[in-house]
């Protein structure tokens, strides 16, 4: 090979063929903008789901302060009802009698 430079001849239109009225480089564009448009959309459903997930761990978290609350209200009933005095307290609210005593059942009383 030769140390001379070659140069590209421009392209001859065919004869009798029209030129292409196709514009390639402003078709890829689009094709490429579309391309993105639809990469972005397949994101949207992840990111709703993923703000759906947020904000029901934050109705949870405060469900479950609710629920430690009221389990440590619980828990101290439970204490309380460790006594035996308040056992037949509650047993008595109930209507329960212990054994040797008579229950009497009184009706026609107004409420």
């Amino acid at each position: 090979m030769s140390a001379r430079a070659y140069r590209v001849a421009p392209r001859r239109q065919a004869r009798g063929r029209p030129a292409s009225r196709i514009h390639w480089d402003k078709l890829g564009r689009v094709v490429l903008v579309i391309v993105l448009f639809v990469i972005l959309f397949s994101y949207v459903n992840p990111a709703v789901n993923f703000i759906d997930a947020w904000r029901d761990s934050r109705a949870q978290r405060s469900e479950l302060v609710e629920l430690r609350k009221e389990h440590e209200r619980l828990a101290a009933k439970a204490a309380a009802l460790d006594d035996s005095k308040a056992a037949v307290r509650a047993a008595r609210k109930l209507g329960m009698v212990t054994n040797g005593e008579r229950a009497y059942v009184i009706r026609g009383l107004d409420k």
